[in-house]
């Protein structure tokens, strides 16, 4: 009896046995997030760029040259935003209203002629109801003149590597030498964020009031998703509808682009609605189905490398910046790393000095590039190092 009881409690006891993780892995695996293509969008171009790691995630005609109406404002701000940080001037810091200023057609501010405005007001009629007459005099106030502005928007364009953009002017009236490209509009909001986060604040404020007149932003965006923030809108006739924009959930920023959309409704306000649920569309896609992740800090250590003929024999190489990787939800596990060197290096090496790469790859696709850098320098050896390694590498043929 007792050993038929033994027997009855030992079968009892497997079947109600708990799952353990051992148990679990017995059964089938989880199915990896499934990732849809992004339906098309009705509009000409845009794209979809994670802020932190820089990576497209959706694209359509991202080069494209596209005029792009008062998303000029984003590099007219971006100067403005320079002379700030650089001490040249202060938000408190005021400009004449010319009459060039006082007289720009489309949005206006309502400046009033000859007048004297604050740049923190110049700024905020610049961005929220897009003002040109605002635009033009944050121009001449800061370089005496609005061609010397604009050499100075081209200038910042090309050091920030907007190979297909050119300006003409401050405000985005149409011209002929004018346009820009999606991709471009998403590196220079990019660019705004991460070097000016103390006046950021001024693309999500909603209204502004001047000259007893209130006005509310174009972008719908900010209305539609509370956690949408910026950057700003453009219309003209040939540019179609453009809404540069970005948002921010958790620990993820992406920035959408939709350029050239399509004009489905009659009034503009339709337009600019159809215009944020185009980009919300987009930033919505982002957030679902794909997530980022910081892979390597700046200045840590990630590998060694043999120098040859240098008063040390390996120095270390690692990143000049912080590695961010965006990848499909649910995938980050299959990353691999590699770290590619040259075959043979050489005394001297200078600190941060690039020396290889670091590749990352999610299956046989490549996601991310970075150079590895010399972390230390590493100056030519003495005789004795010299010979005994020029002995060494005989030996290794």
């Amino acid at each position: 009896m007792r050993r038929l009881f033994l027997v009855l409690f030992s079968c009892l006891s497997v079947l109600f046995m708990p799952l353990t993780p051992a148990n679990a892995a017995q059964g089938p695996a989880a199915l990896p997030v499934p990732i849809p293509q992004m339906p098309p969008l009705g509009a000409r171009a845009y794209v979809l760029m994670d802020y932190q790691s820089g990576q497209l995630l959706v694209e359509k005609n991202p080069n494209e040259h596209m005029a792009p109406a008062s998303t000029t404002k984003l590099m007219t701000a971006y100067v403005v935003f320079q002379e700030l940080k650089s001490g040249r001037i202060t938000l408190d810091t005021k400009f004449r209203v010319s009459e060039k200023a006082w007289r720009q057609g489309g949005s206006r501010m309502f400046l009033k002629l000859g007048s004297e405005v604050t740049v923190n007001d110049l700024l905020q009629g610049l961005l929220i109801p897009s003002g040109n007459d605002a635009a033009m005099t944050l121009a001449q106030g800061i370089a005496g003149t609005s061609d010397a502005f604009v050499a100075l928007m081209n200038s910042y364009a090309k050091h920030l590597g907007l190979a297909n953009t050119h300006y003409t002017d401050p405000t985005g009236l149409p011209n002929p030498g004018l346009y820009t490209s999606p991709l471009d509009l998403a590196k220079l909001s990019r660019a705004i964020i991460r070097q000016f986060p103390e006046y950021y604040h001024y693309f999500s404020q909603k209204e502004f009031t001047w000259n007893n007149i209130k006005q509310y932003n174009y972008n719908k965006l900010l209305w539609r998703d509370s956690t949408a923030d910026g950057l700003k809108t453009g219309y003209t006739k040939a540019a179609g509808y453009c809404l540069a924009s970005s948002a921010k959930r958790g620990d993820t920023r992406m920035i959408a682009v939709v350029m050239g959309a399509n004009k489905p409704k009659a009034s503009s306000e339709a337009n600019y609605l159809n215009l944020a649920r185009l980009d919300g569309a987009l930033l919505n896609y982002g957030f679902r189905f794909y997530s980022t992740h910081k892979l390597y800090d700046a200045g840590k250590s990630l590998t060694g490398a043999r120098i040859w003929q240098g008063a040390k024999q390996k120095i270390q190489l690692g990143l000049a910046n912080t590695l961010y990787v965006t990848v499909p939800s649910g995938q980050y596990s299959r990353l691999k790393a590699e770290m590619n060197l040259p075959g043979k290096l050489s005394a001297p090496v200078a600190k941060g000095q690039s020396i290889g790469q670091v590749v990352v790859k999610l299956g046989d696709r490549i996601v991310a590039k970075a150079p590895l850098v010399a972390l230390e320098a590493d100056p030519r050896g003495n005789l004795w190092q010299r010979v005994r390694d020029t002995v060494l590498q005989w030996f290794k043929k």
